[in-house]
């Protein structure tokens, strides 16, 4: 049995699931989202959680079983508190700066970069070296936040670029500069 699949999910009070057809939908607070399934596993939604079991024994309809109660439980704290990731831009005259669609980024190029914000996440910048992305789909909040990263990754001599706040760089030393 799968033990993260055979855990029950608690639902929170103005979440509401339906799984019909294939299709599952959560609606919450925060927005609703939309999920299809496997028929390798059914979904059985009662008043207070959610229980995802398996139709059938094979190795396949087993790695479904967890993947979709975490991919379940993911929407249904998206939808109730929401995911957010923290950005932090390093260097000098490095900036960022978020113009209404728009995110403006200052990172050492010629010119700065205007990132188009989706219409699916909210990104705001706390400071100009500190960029917060969040919204209900932990998987969009994920990507959008690889793509700013993306733009000028951390290298490891200075630390400069943007990286996630609990990310760590290995530094290495750079050049002695010595005589032989």
């Amino acid at each position: 049995m799968s033990r993260i699949g055979k855990l029950p999910i608690a639902l929170p009070k103005g979440v509401t699931v339906k799984a019909v057809d294939g299709l599952i939908s959560v609606e919450g607070p925060k927005g609703k989202l939309v999920q299809n399934y496997r028929p390798e596993v059914e979904i059985k939604v009662s008043a207070d959680n959610v229980v995802v079991n398996r139709t059938e024994e094979t190795n396949q309809s087993r790695g479904f079983h967890g993947l979709y109660r975490q991919l379940i439980h993911n929407m249904i704290v998206g939808v109730s508190t929401g995911f957010s990731k923290k950005l932090l831009v390093n260097g000098v005259g490095f900036r960022a700066e978020a113009k209404g669609k728009t995110l403006l980024l200052n990172l050492g190029y010629s010119n700065p970069i205007e990132f188009m914000i989706p219409s699916d996440v909210q990104i705001v910048c706390e400071n100009a070296n500190t960029i917060v992305v969040s919204g209900v789909d932990k998987q969009r909040v994920g990507q959008v936040s690889a793509e700013i990263r993306s733009l000028r990754t951390p290298e490891p001599y200075k630390g400069k670029g943007i990286k996630y706040d609990n990310e760590i760089i290995k530094r290495k030393v750079g050049k002695s500069g010595g005589k032989k």
